[in-house]
């Protein structure tokens, strides 16, 4: 788990709206505890966030990620409804992606952020040449992570972003 100084990640290069995102997740953490849960997340506090948030429900045994809910943007750029869905139902192999499974399983069990900005691998289509994701832990109890809010920033080839 991680400690007060684990979590002065470098934002400058990261765009506004994830680090606007990283530093409201940082500002809701309880102090008597190492991380926030979704109870202290008020979506009423981050509205110019809402339409790039989703959330994920965290399934341990065997690992399995959840779609509680995705933004309104979020939905568009898959072109489908996802929430309530497996995230290997909603976008299938993405589960088979060691690098992927290894990413998110890491945040989960580390309890630490994690920020990536490359090539699309959920959403791969050619309205997006790149994607950043900040995927954050949430633990109702504040310790054991039970799921992640992450934040995707959609980049278009021409440099332009969605939301």
């Amino acid at each position: 788990m991680q400690t007060d100084s684990d979590l002065d990640l470098d934002t400058s290069e990261w765009h506004p709206r994830v680090t606007r995102l990283y530093r409201y997740w940082r500002a809701i953490r309880p102090p008597d505890a190492p991380l926030p849960g979704r109870q202290h997340f008020d979506p009423v506090a981050v509205p110019e966030l809402l339409p790039g948030i989703w959330l994920l429900d965290v399934q341990r045994e065997p690992f399995r990620l959840r779609y509680r809910l995705a933004g309104t943007g979020i939905v568009a750029a898959v072109r489908h409804e996802v929430t309530g869905m497996w995230l290997d139902e909603a976008h299938p192999g993405a589960m088979e992606n060691a690098d992927f499974v290894k990413r998110y399983r890491g945040v989960v069990e580390r309890g630490m952020p994690d920020r990536r900005k490359g090539k699309p691998r959920l959403w791969i289509h050619h309205d997006y040449s790149i994607t950043e994701t900040l995927l954050l832990p949430l633990a109702r109890d504040g310790r054991r992570v039970d799921m992640l809010c992450a934040y995707t920033v959609l980049y278009r080839p021409d440099g332009s972003v969605d939301f």
